[in-house]
């Protein structure tokens, strides 16, 4: 019999609205009871029944809670996750996971400990084309991939206005952001690599934190080149791979995040398909691209906490992307671009 999971909501900015809290309504298996919201109550339009509260401790201190969504600014993750931990509830925490590797092992140890799960919400594991690309490899279209390139660029000439992502906070900046999904998805598909060449630039004027970065993934017969920045005003394919036999381009981004801005229901049997003109070409050939599915890590999420499997992100996973950015950054102190 479904047990819906008591859960609480730490924040209701762009990614309540967008990336949890439309799964969270949807699927039976969650009950939000409680959301943290400072001063406004946005929240009430998509949780009407929901408590909004003012205090954090006041979803720590609730033993009816079971889950919480730590959706805060990046600066703030290691720190909540822990305190969650310690209340003995289960976690979602949104990448990064955390800003340094000693941070993150201490809530992986935490976890373990308390026989907590803890997740961490790399979703774009579930974007359309990252699929596509991964059942091509699995499946042996390509062949031996001997070159992986990856972008994820914008185009915000101007310095945005959340202070936590453009100022100089504990894991600001396009690496942690960006990067974070980038490096995600090489280590699916190829795991660990040998070594790690990143160029880390700040490209904007009056940037204080990283907007551009180029990081090089070298494995023994492969090479992986993960590129992000925001002075791009026409992009160039997202994904270009070779192999030994045929060559894979894809353009454009995975439809799910604008659908959802755009309201659409996580139930909506078309959210995640992408259209004709977006599909990938494998030697020159159109192919079409599956379904993109972020309500999935909700739903192996719900059968890790009441059924006791796999979560749907392990933090040992997520931490190894924490220790690949620590090395790029340290191999390229970050210099603005005069």
């Amino acid at each position: 019999m479904l047990q819906p999971i008591k859960t609480a909501l730490a924040s209701f900015g762009m990614s309540g609205r967008v990336f949890h809290g439309p799964f969270l309504k949807a699927y039976d298996e969650y009950d939000v009871v409680k959301i943290f919201e400072r001063s406004k109550e946005e929240s009430k339009t998509m949780f009407p029944d929901a408590e909004i509260v003012r205090s954090f401790d006041s979803i720590l201190n609730d033993p009816k809670i079971e889950l919480v969504i730590i959706n805060t600014p990046n600066y703030l993750h290691y720190e909540m996750t822990k305190q969650v931990l310690l209340a003995e509830k289960h976690v979602v925490v949104e990448k990064p996971f955390t800003t340094t590797v000693k941070e993150g092992e201490e809530l992986i140890q935490l976890a373990e400990q308390k026989q907590l799960s803890l997740a961490v919400y790399h979703n774009r594991r579930w974007d359309s084309d990252f699929i596509t690309i991964k059942n091509l490899i699995e499946n042996g279209e390509l062949g031996h991939v001997s070159h992986y390139e990856a972008h994820f660029d914008r185009h915000r000439p101007e310095i945005g206005p959340k202070k936590w992502k453009e100022t100089q906070f504990d894991g600001a900046g396009i690496v942690y952001d960006l990067g974070s999904h980038l490096i995600d998805q090489a280590l699916v598909l190829f795991g660990l690599p040998d070594e790690i060449d990143a160029d880390i630039e700040i490209q904007r004027k009056n940037g204080t934190v990283p907007d551009y970065f180029e990081i090089n993934l070298r494995y023994q017969d492969l090479e992986v080149i993960l590129t992000a920045g925001m002075l791009v005003k026409n992009p160039g394919p997202k994904y270009i791979i070779k192999g030994e036999k045929g060559n894979f381009i894809k353009y454009g981004q995975d439809t799910q995040e604008q659908a959802l801005i755009n309201g659409a229901s996580p139930l909506d049997p078309h959210l995640g398909e992408e259209p004709q003109e977006l599909w990938g070409k494998l030697n020159g050939t159109s192919i079409p691209s599956v379904k993109g599915d972020y309500g999935l890590f909700y739903r192996r999420l719900y059968e890790s906490i009441r059924e006791n499997k796999k979560a749907p992100v392990l933090p040992t996973e997520a931490l190894n992307v924490i220790k690949l950015i620590e090395t790029a950054i340290k191999q390229s102190p970050v210099h603005p671009v005069s």
